[in-house]
């Protein structure tokens, strides 16, 4: 792969934004390093130009006719390098080069098909999805299952108006798409990779925990009813230092502070140098108490034998955690290191130093709730990745939920990176 040519922009009338980044686009694959030929589009709107998406798809691919294929949707902010732009008409668009038989667009009406029923065969998918799509987050996890990695990653989308995303294969329609224009409403769309696109992806959690991890002893839908044999209720006040006497200001403003981390039942808490939770944690809010039955009501079902733990946000936690995965990304790309010393009777392997490979485009989907002034200011968010992976070309959105591994998170970022040798 080479560069990914990026152009970004943010105007009023989403056409002068278009423009504005059509020449960065163009400048860019003028450029030795970046794509010259790419078939491949990201495109991600703010919800500003949300009622203006057709349009704005069809002046795009009129205007880039050799990028066949788009992938896309629509945040309450969008991203690009050190850039953010969070409630304001914006637009960030990212071309990629890649072979035809290494992806597939996808979306409702044309889904990706399971590994082995067709020619192409799915590693890794980037995917799109509507919140108010009913079991999204199991519908994400059977996308999951159609892939030979089992990971997926991408975000819900984000938007006060129309929810839509954008899906066009090929031709200028996904096979079995019909007179479909490419903008849909619903359901899940995205991108599949095949094997050959190399990518390394990973999760960065944005909340703390405040107490022990618990297991739930007992629950019913989405009401925990005692976690370790202790009514749940009792064990969320006693974390949190609080009473239901009188039900003081204090008790109402730290219970709405405070969310929870649940974890599957043969998850291993794990929790980094950070503070962080691992990946295994997705988190939820709690949307009410239940008094009668002194229980805890999340947005989430549960069931007994799942973890939990009581937490909040915290940014010093989550800009240690960002930094953390950043590194991490940074040191596997890094493959160039001393050889080990040979043990007794052993060679060192023979043939050239493995070679390290380099970004060329990343992708980076970050909760609503983090965007602005949550990490300091305006754009800090992208700062820290800038700083720590270098100027390299990247777009992304702020989500209404952040999509990694086969599960549906929450206040957490998504940082994906395409590399190459």
């Amino acid at each position: 792969m080479k560069l990914c040519p990026t152009g970004h922009a943010t105007h009023p009338q989403w056409r002068m934004a278009a423009a504005l980044a059509l020449a960065q686009l163009r400048a860019q694959m003028a450029l030795p390093g970046y794509a010259q030929a790419p078939t491949l589009g990201l495109l991600y709107i703010t919800d500003h130009y949300a009622g203006e998406a057709q349009a704005l798809l069809d002046h795009l691919s009129a205007e880039l006719p050799e990028v066949t294929d788009w992938s896309g949707t629509v945040g309450v902010g969008v991203c690009a390098s050190n850039a953010e732009y969070f409630d304001e008409p914006a637009l960030v668009v990212m071309l990629l080069e890649l072979p035809g038989d290494q992806y597939r667009v996808f979306s409702g009406v044309a889904p990706l098909p399971r590994s082995g029923s067709s020619g192409f065969v799915a590693h890794t998918a980037l995917v799109h999805a509507d919140g108010g799509t009913p079991d999204v987050a199991g519908l994400i996890a059977e996308m999951a299952e159609r892939t030979t990695s089992g990971y997926v990653f991408g975000g819900l989308s984000a938007s006060r108006g129309a929810s839509v995303q954008f899906a066009v294969g090929g031709d200028g329609n996904l096979a079995g798409q019909g007179a479909a224009s490419g903008v849909f409403g619903g359901g899940l769309s995205g991108v599949a990779f095949g094997s050959g696109v190399a990518l390394l992806s990973r999760v960065t959690q944005g909340c703390q925990p405040v107490g022990p991890t618990h297991r739930i002893t007992a629950a019913k839908d989405n009401v925990v009813l005692q976690l370790d044999g202790e009514p749940a209720l009792d064990v969320l006040l006693h974390t949190l230092g609080v009473t239901l006497e009188g039900v003081p200001q204090q008790t109402i403003d730290r219970v709405r502070a405070t969310l929870a981390g649940l974890m599957d039942a043969d998850a291993t808490p794990a929790r980094g140098r950070t503070g962080h939770f691992g990946t295994d944690t997705r988190v939820r809010h709690i949307i009410g108490l239940d008094g009668a039955r002194h229980g805890v009501a999340l947005a989430d079902m549960v069931e007994p034998g799942m973890r939990l733990a009581f937490c909040q946000r915290n940014v010093a936690a989550a800009r240690a955690d960002l930094v953390r995965i950043c590194a991490e990304i940074r040191e596997e790309l890094d493959v160039e290191r001393e050889p080990q010393a040979a043990g007794a009777g052993e060679d060192l392997a023979p043939g050239p130093p493995p070679r390290p490979r380099h970004i060329v485009g990343a992708l980076y989907v970050s909760c609503s709730g983090r965007g602005g002034p949550h990490f300091g200011g305006p754009g800090a968010e992208l700062q820290i990745v800038r700083h720590a992976l270098g100027d390299v070309p990247l777009a992304g959105f702020f989500a209404g939920g952040e999509i990694a591994h086969r599960h549906l998170y929450g206040y957490t970022g998504v940082l994906t990176v395409f590399c190459s040798d």
